[in-house]
C-alpha cells in the first residue's frame, strides 16, 4: 500500500485507550503516551521495514526516515519499552498499531482495505480491530519482546470488549511461485470460514494454491512461514481467500482473522490476574 502522509507530529488518538503498563525485568508494554512515543515507533518501523526489508521509500519518508501514514493519526500505538535503555520514547524496542471500528472511520476506512473486501469484517456483531505495523527491534527478536506485545494486545482487547481482530500478515518477497508451498499450505490448511473470510481485491488477486497440496509437506511449509504468521495460527487464526503483492514493502501478503474468543487463555487469564494482583 502506497505511504500518505499523516500529521506531524502525531499525537495520541484516545488518550483512555491504555491499560497501564505490564512488566517483565526490564520491558514493559503499554499504549504510546505522547507525540514523541509515536514518532520512535514509526522511526523503528523505517528501520526494519525499509534499512532491513527492502521496502522502497518515497523522497518523503527517505527524508524523515519515518515509516508513517494517515492512519497512525487515529490508531493506537502499542509499544515495548526497555526500561534499561528509558522510561520513554529513547527505550521503545517493539510496536504494533491498532486501530478500533471508531478510529478507522475518522480514516475513512481500515487500511486493509486497499488490499482486501472488507464485508464480511464489517459484517461482524461485535467489536473488531485492525492489528498491522508489527516489529521488533532485531537485537530483541530473541527476547521476550513478542510475547509482550501479545500480553499487551490481549490486554487491550479486554479492555475495549474485541470480538475479532483482522489486519494482513506478509512473508518476504513479490514472487508468489517461490512461496508455493507455504501459500498453498495456508490456503489448504488454515481458510476462513465463509462468513470470515476476506478476498483480496480482484486487481490485487494473486491465487494462493500454487501447487497440489498432497505434493507439499505441512510441516515444512508451516515452519517456513514468518513468525508472526505463526503466531496467528496458534492464536487460532485463520487466512482469507488469495494474496496480495505490495511492492512497496517488498512482501507478498495474506489476510488474518482471529476470533477472540479462539485467543489462548494463557494471555487472558494473566490479564485478569493482574487487574486483580498487580505484582502478577
Amino acid at each position: 500500500m502506497t505511504a500518505q502522509p499523516a500529521p506531524a507530529p502525531d499525537t495520541p488518538a484516545d488518550p483512555e485507550a491504555g491499560f497501564g503498563e505490564l512488566r517483565s525485568g526490564t520491558l514493559g508494554v503499554r499504549i504510546a503516551t505522547t507525540a514523541a512515543e509515536i514518532d520512535a515507533a514509526q522511526a523503528l518501523r523505517y528501520r526494519i521495514f525499509y534499512n532491513e526489508m527492502g521496502a522502497h521509500a518515497d523522497a518523503t519518508t527517505r527524508a524523515t526516515g519515518r515509516d508513517r501514514d494517515r492512519f497512525d493519526a487515529v490508531a493506537d500505538h502499542l509499544l515495548v519499552v526497555d526500561h534499561a535503555i528509558g522510561p520513554g520514547p529513547e527505550g521503545v524496542v517493539g510496536t504494533y498499531r491498532l486501530i478500533r471500528t471508531q478510529a478507522a472511520a475518522r480514516a475513512g476506512g481500515f487500511y486493509s482495505a486497499d488490499e482486501y473486501e472488507l464485508g464480511p469484517i464489517l459484517a461482524f456483531p461485535g467489536q473488531v480491530m485492525e492489528l498491522g505495523r508489527s516489529c521488533v527491534d532485531a537485537a530483541y527478536r530473541k527476547s521476550a519482546v513478542m510475547q509482550l506485545l501479545w500480553r499487551g494486545i490481549a490486554a487491550y482487547v479486554f479492555r475495549h470488549r474485541i470480538g475479532l481482530m483482522f489486519g494482513c500478515a506478509s512473508l518476504h518477497g513479490t514472487d508468489p511461485d517461490a512461496l508455493a508451498a507455504e501459500l498453498t499450505y495456508l490456503h489448504a490448511h488454515h481458510l476462513a470460514p465463509p462468513e470470515l473470510r476476506m478476498r483480496a481485491v480482484a486487481p490485487r488477486y494473486v491465487e494462493m494454491r500454487r501447487t497440489d497440496p498432497a505434493a507439499i509437506n505441512p510441516l515444512r511449509a508451516l515452519a517456513a512461514l514468518p513468525p508472526l504468521i505463526k503466531g496467528y495460527l496458534r492464536l487460532g487464526g485463520f487466512v482469507g481467500d488469495g494474496a496480495v503483492i505490495d511492492s512497496q514493502f517488498n512482501t507478498i501478503d495474506v489476510a488474518i482473522v482471529v476470533k477472540t474468543d479462539l485467543v489462548t487463555d494463557k494471555y487472558f487469564k494473566h490479564y485478569e490476574r493482574t487487574t486483580r494482583d498487580p505484582a502478577a
